[in-house]
């Protein structure tokens, strides 16, 4: 119980990463307030959460909707005299509207579904940390986690999704500078490939996903659970340099690598920047990678090496 006492907010985890999270601040825990904007399931998540030792709360809240912001927080100053020491910015609504445009150009695609992508998810990101900086700065510490990926460096899946995640990554620095010397931190989550319930049905269940490389889906089906994030967020939550990492991305790989943790089955945590992994994506070199020892590592440096702009 290493959270006892601990406020949290998890947004968007009526399913998928969100509710992982939950259930693993719970199991440490924490009181967790999730947010989402079905009651049905938002109350079926609550309960999984409830078991696993902590407090769970429930609030019907649409990250599109300014006012159910700021009705969540209310509620936090009311119920918990002001107290939160962990947000993490989760909600997102575009996975089904990357789905039924995968592979067709931005130009093709009606412009609305950079809505359908960044409201919910960067918008609502940017919101939800404004109201709950306010709390924790007042009280001098907390964490805002901000659950991003690899699109915001590499191209992935199309233009309005990688702008976005580029911006949650720049979302999450910024807020460091002007949060770092106030005691809270601010960073940015890659989480690998996830198998979370729409990818397990869009792109698991089926033997021919329409638009989705075969490669994709190979990643997907040796994915991490929903609850690895969780579990990395427990962790970087208890650690006692966690200044020293804020407005840092971190990748659950390098956090799992830090703490000694595995996936809640038990795997080992696939390793995105191995060079074993590296060796897999290129044909004419994935021969090599039975040989190559799974500890050496591309440096970071040269992620952004690959995508210099300048």
């Amino acid at each position: 119980m290493a959270l006892s006492g601990w406020v949290c907010v998890v947004t968007g985890a009526s399913r998928g990463i969100g509710r992982g999270i939950a259930l693993q601040l719970s199991e440490a825990g924490a009181t967790v307030y999730i947010t989402g904007r079905q009651e049905k399931t938002l109350k079926q998540t609550a309960a999984q959460v409830n078991e696993r030792g902590g407090n769970c709360v429930p609030v019907i809240c649409d990250s599109t909707k300014d006012e159910d912001i700021v009705g969540l927080f209310e509620q936090i100053k009311r119920e918990q005299n002001g107290r939160l020491d962990l947000l993490v910015n989760n909600a997102y609504a575009g996975v089904q509207a990357i789905f039924e445009n995968m592979g067709r150009k931005f130009w093709e695609v009606d412009p609305s579904i950079w809505d359908s992508i960044n409201n919910t998810g960067l918008r609502g990101h940017y919101f939800f940390s404004v109201y709950g900086s306010r709390l924790m700065v007042a009280q001098g510490h907390g964490m805002i986690v901000t659950i991003s990926s690899m699109g915001g460096l590499n191209y992935l899946f199309n233009v309005p999704y990688g702008v976005g995640k580029a911006a949650c990554d720049r979302l999450a620095g910024d807020m460091a500078v002007e949060l770092k010397s106030r005691g809270v931190a601010s960073v940015s989550l890659w989480p690998g490939a996830v198998q979370t319930e729409m990818i397990t049905q869009l792109v698991l269940e089926k033997d021919e996903p329409q638009g989705v490389d075969s490669k994709f889906k190979k990643v997907f089906s040796n994915g991490e659970s929903t609850e690895l994030s969780g579990r990395c967020i427990v962790n970087l939550a208890k650690d006692k340099n966690l200044m020293s990492l804020t407005g840092k991305v971190l990748m659950t790989c390098d956090l799992a690598r830090r703490y000694g943790i595995k996936d809640i089955d038990g795997r080992d945590v696939a390793d995105y920047t191995s060079l074993k992994f590296f060796l897999t994506q290129v044909p004419y070199l994935s021969w090599l990678s039975p040989a190559v020892p799974s500890f050496l590592r591309l440096p970071r440096f040269m992620l952004t090496l690959a995508n210099g702009r300048f």
